[in-house]
Order: C-alpha cells, then sequence, then structure tokens
C-alpha cells in the first residue's frame, strides 16, 4: 500500500485546490463508471435470467404437453389394450363356439353318412338279390326256347301235323294255298281243318304252365309272292293274317283264361312280299313265298333290358 506524502509547502505555480478538485471528479467519475458497470451488470444479469426463465417456462410448457400427450398415449394405449383384450376374450369365446359346432357338424355329418352307407349296402343287397334273380331267370330262359321247340316238334309229330318247326327259332310255315285261294282272304275249308288240327296242339304246347310266363307274344304273319303290287299285297297279307287270328280267339276249346292270354300277346302282321322265299338257283319260289308263319317271342328281351338296368343301377350305387 503506497502512502501519500503530503508536503507543507506549495510547489510553485501550482493550485494545490485546483489539484484536489481533480483528483476528486476523477474518484467520482470512477465511481460512477463502476455503479454504472455494476448496474448494467445487474441488468444484464436480470435480462439473462427472464430469457432463461422464459425458456425454462417454455420448456416446462412443452414438458406439461409431452406428459399429457405420453398419458393421453398411455390411456389410448390402455383403452387399446382393454378392447384387444376383450376381443381375445371374444374370438376365444367364437372359438369355442365353433369348435362345439364344428364338432357336432361332424358328429351329424358321420351320422348321415352312416345311415347314407347304411342305406346304400341295403340297395346293393337288393339289387344283388334282384340280380341274382334275374340271373336266374335268364339262366332258365335260356333253356325254355330249346324246350319249347322240342316239345312243339315232338307234339306236332304225334298228332300227324305237316308242319316244319325252325330248329333254331321255332317258327312254323303253313303253305297258304291249304288257307286261302290265290288273291282271297277268305279261309277255306282245308285251311279251316288245318286250324282246328294245328292250333289246339301249337297253343296247348306254349300255354303249358312251365312255358306260358315266358311267353311274351304270339306272332302270326301274312306273307305274299312278288305277283302284283307291293300296296296289294300288303293288304292281302294283312287280311289273311287277321283272318288266322280270329279264328285263333274263337277256337273251341279255349278257357276265358287262355283266351284272355291270346288277347294279350297275340298280334298279327302282314308283311306282304318283303320276306320271299328263293331256291338253291336263287328264283324265287311262289308257292313257298305264299305262307302263314306261327311265331313266338319270349321275354328274353325284356329280361335282358331288366338285368342291364340292374347293372347300371348296382354301377351307380357302387361307385
Amino acid at each position: 500500500m503506497s502512502v501519500i506524502t503530503y508536503s507543507s509547502r506549495r510547489p510553485r505555480g501550482t493550485d494545490s485546490g485546483a489539484h484536489w478538485i481533480s483528483y476528486s471528479d476523477m474518484m467520482a467519475s470512477m465511481l460512477m463508471v463502476f455503479v454504472l458497470a455494476v448496474v448494467y451488470s445487474v441488468w444484464q444479469y436480470f435480462n439473462v435470467l427472464d430469457q432463461k426463465t422464459r425458456e425454462l417456462n417454455a420448456q416446462q410448457i412443452a414438458l406439461t404437453q409431452a406428459q399429457e400427450e405420453a398419458e393421453n398415449e398411455r390411456r389410448n394405449n390402455e383403452v387399446i389394450r382393454i378392447q384387444l383384450k376383450s376381443q381375445e376374450e371374444e374370438l376365444k369365446e367364437t372359438r369355442i363356439v365353433l369348435l362345439g359346432k364344428e364338432q357336432a357338424l361332424k358328429d351329424s355329418e358321420l351320422a348321415r353318412n352312416t345311415i347314407i352307407l347304411q342305406e346304400r349296402e341295403n340297395e346293393v343287397r337288393a339289387l344283388q338279390a334282384s340280380l341274382l334273380d334275374t340271373q336266374q331267370q335268364i339262366e332258365a330262359l335260356v333253356g325254355i326256347r330249346p324246350k319249347i321247340i322240342s316239345d312243339l316238334s315232338g307234339a306236332l309229330a304225334a298228332n300227324n301235323i305237316d308242319a316244319a318247326v325252325d330248329p333254331k327259332t321255332g317258327d312254323i310255315k303253313l303253305k297258304s294255298y291249304v288257307f286261302f285261294d290265290t288273291g282271297k282272304s277268305i279261309l277255306k275249308d282245308s285251311g279251316l281243318q288245318l286250324l282246328d288240327q294245328f292250333l289246339p296242339v301249337y297253343l296247348g304246347v306254349l300255354m303249358r304252365p312251365e312255358y306260358s310266363s315266358y311267353v311274351a307274344e304270339i306272332i302270326i304273319e301274312g306273307h305274299t309272292d312278288s305277283d302284283g303290287s307291293y300296296e296289294s299285297n300288303l293288304e292281302l297279307s294283312q287280311k289273311r293274317a287277321l283272318e288266322v287270328a280270329k279264328y285263333c280267339l274263337s277256337l273251341r276249346g279255349l278257357n276265358a283264361g287262355q283266351r284272355g292270354k291270346l288277347q294279350d300277346i297275340m298280334t298279327a302282321t302282314g308283311r306282304s312280299e318283303a320276306d320271299l322265299v328263293y331256291d338253291a338257283n336263287g328264283a324265287e319260289n311262289k308257292e313257298a313265298s305264299r305262307r302263314v308263319e306261327f311265331k313266338f317271342r319270349l321275354i328274353d328281351t325284356q329280361m335282358l333290358e331288366q338285368m342291364n338296368d340292374l347293372l347300371i343301377r348296382s354301377n351307380g350305387v357302387l361307385q
């Protein structure tokens, strides 16, 4: 620390009072500067403090908003979590219900399939039984025609009737001139006499109990030679076949059941010149062409159709 020493001696040419005033002014100025510096520092401090306070307030507000947003987000998440949990519970319940329905459906489907399977098994058994029965009938039918042909041949021979039986079909051809005059359709006495001999034997064989159920149709066919037009010969052959059929139905000795059976299965048809007979040289045998044929048809066609229908139905059931 320096010590200022004042001399009692006044320097020459100086004003000691003025010197003192200058020093005081200087000190006052320095104090003023100091005060201003302090004031400025305080002002700046408060200015910075105010700015920082505003910044803190803004940050506090932002933080509060962020907290509020976070809280809202948390609440939303909680709501979503609750909703998801509720939906999860609902899904569990729905799944349980669906599993129950699925099991019930499976049980129902299984029961229905079991019933269908049982019904099909019953159908198969019934079809197999029907097929076996039809097969047995067809097997029996296969041997019926040869037996009928054999019995017809034997019966005609035993009664001395001049009529040949086709060994394959059983068709019997009777000469037309015995029944009708040329170009006529009225039965002659010789024709009536032959029918009186032939019909009881022929119908007697076909209507035997062991054969009648197999005979589906008795066909009487009229045939002509090639003389004349086809139309006139068709009309003539039809009339001749019809006359023979009518005489068959009026035959004495037929009971009501036999006559009814004949009405159901007998047909008469004219073939005109459609089925001529030729000799060994290929020439028309007009006498042989003019004829009346007796044919019978068994139910073999119906039986085969029935067998085919059964096979189709059985394939449909088995598939």
